[in-house]
């Protein structure tokens, strides 16, 4: 289904019809889901393999660093071809194969080969599904991307639960080589039903399609990516990013670790705050982007983070307590609403064409700093101890909040889904 010649943009019921929203969402969920487990599981793989907290935040440090290596040559690839249901359905496999290698693993350095190529196949995601999104439902732009990350909510909410549950059964070994089939599964959906999906703004038939994607000289896609990187306003979207990012990747690195070391909770309890903690952002995703669409990116991005910023300090003065279980829902409400709202805001500000390398930019300055919060997290925690890592994510989303008042005082009164 074309989008933009056929959505409503002004309403909701017309974005949920879209069966290849659905899809893409569903398969964004998967790439999360992955993601999820590991987090969950890093207690269990530290304990087995006598990891310190530096080594643990060291291997989420390299998937993110491999992340923003990655993020660019994908983007550029996804200017410029226009399988883009077959490079998503590619991108997914790849996501779900290197855990069965994983389950074999019994060394440190061969865990990290694994978490390196599971970075590979999730950073070609983002740019082929979020640029392709974007490109066809502008009107709806935040809405639409809020529908995909709210995908991600859901496999990041699940997963715990589930995962959690088969450890009752299972070792962690062998829960890695089972969770394989679901995502094999939702490779081989994408592909049978969205392989032939054609790049945004080309025609369904296959001449102009490649016309109007593949003959563009690799010399003027850098051209392009130089012009994004000297956009300012993209710019600052993407560092704010990175700040909310760091805060994230520390958060569930961390958490867990906290809540199963120091609280003495079990791994199903902890399963289920960070169910919590991702169901809660699925409910403030949708509202988040649909609010962006009408009142503007600017008041929902800085009211989000100024919320998860004050959800910190309270949890700073109640740690241990219920209502610490608490705050973790309501940070995941504030934390996630605005992560497809910023990722709108920096496609409003980028030419239509680049896209793909804007996201690719995007995402490969939130694996830097995602590369960069686990490591320097685990020094934290190592120096100071575990609960000091929740002083560390305030000092992260208030720096994220910063940036976003530096941006051109136009990209506040832009309407939202104007290039």
């Amino acid at each position: 289904m074309s989008g933009s010649a056929t959505l409503n943009p002004d309403s909701l019921a017309s974005v949920l019809r879209v069966r290849e929203v659905w899809l893409i969402s569903i398969g964004h969920g998967m790439t999360h889901w992955y993601t999820a487990t590991f987090y969950l599981l890093l207690p269990l793989i530290g304990s087995e393999l006598g990891l310190s907290y530096v080594q643990i935040g060291f291997i989420m440090t390299v998937q993110h660093v491999v992340g923003a290596a990655s993020n660019l040559p994908a983007g550029l690839l996804v200017d410029r071809y226009s399988r883009k249901g077959l490079m998503m359905a590619a991108s997914l496999f790849w996501v779900g194969f290197p855990y069965l290698l994983m389950g074999f693993t019994t060394t440190y350095w061969v865990l990290l080969a694994c978490v390196t190529l599971v970075s590979v196949g999730n950073n070609i995601w983002h740019p082929t599904a979020i640029s392709t999104l974007a490109d066809r439902y502008p009107a709806s732009r935040g809405l639409t991307l809020s529908i995909h990350g709210m995908g991600g909510n859901v496999g990041e909410a699940l997963a715990p639960l589930v995962v959690g549950a088969l450890l009752a059964f299972f070792t962690w070994r062998e829960v890695v080589m089972i969770n394989v089939v679901p995502g094999i599964f939702a490779s081989l959906l994408i592909l049978a039903m969205l392989g032939a999906l054609p790049a945004p703004g080309s025609r369904r038939d296959e001449t102009a399609t490649t016309r109007g994607t593949a003959a563009r000289s690799w010399a003027d896609q850098w051209s392009g990516m130089v012009a994004l990187l000297r956009n300012r306003a993209m710019v600052l979207v993407c560092t704010s990013a990175a700040f909310r990012t760091m805060t994230q990747a520390a958060l569930l690195t961390f958490l867990p670790l906290y809540l199963t070391r120091d609280l003495g909770y079990s791994l199903a309890f902890t399963g289920a705050c960070l169910f919590a903690l991702q169901a809660a952002g699925f409910a403030a995703s949708p509202v988040a982007g649909w609010m962006s669409d009408r009142m503007g990116r600017a008041r929902i991005v800085a009211g989000s983070m100024l919320a998860s910023a004050l959800v910190i300090a309270l949890m700073l003065a109640v740690p241990g307590s219920a209502l610490f279980v608490v705050c973790i829902a309501l940070l995941g409400f504030f934390l996630y609403a605005v992560r497809a709202v910023l990722q709108a805001w920096m496609l409003d500000s980028t030419p239509r064409r680049d896209a793909g390398a804007a996201v690719g930019i995007m995402f490969s300055t939130q694996a830097i700093g995602a590369g960069i919060a686990p490591l320097l997290a685990g020094w934290v925690a190592d120096t100071w101890g575990l609960f000091a890592v929740f002083h560390f994510l305030a000092g992260t989303i208030v720096l994220a909040n910063l940036f976003v008042f530096l941006m051109p005082r136009d990209m506040f009164a832009r309407p939202a889904g104007r290039p």
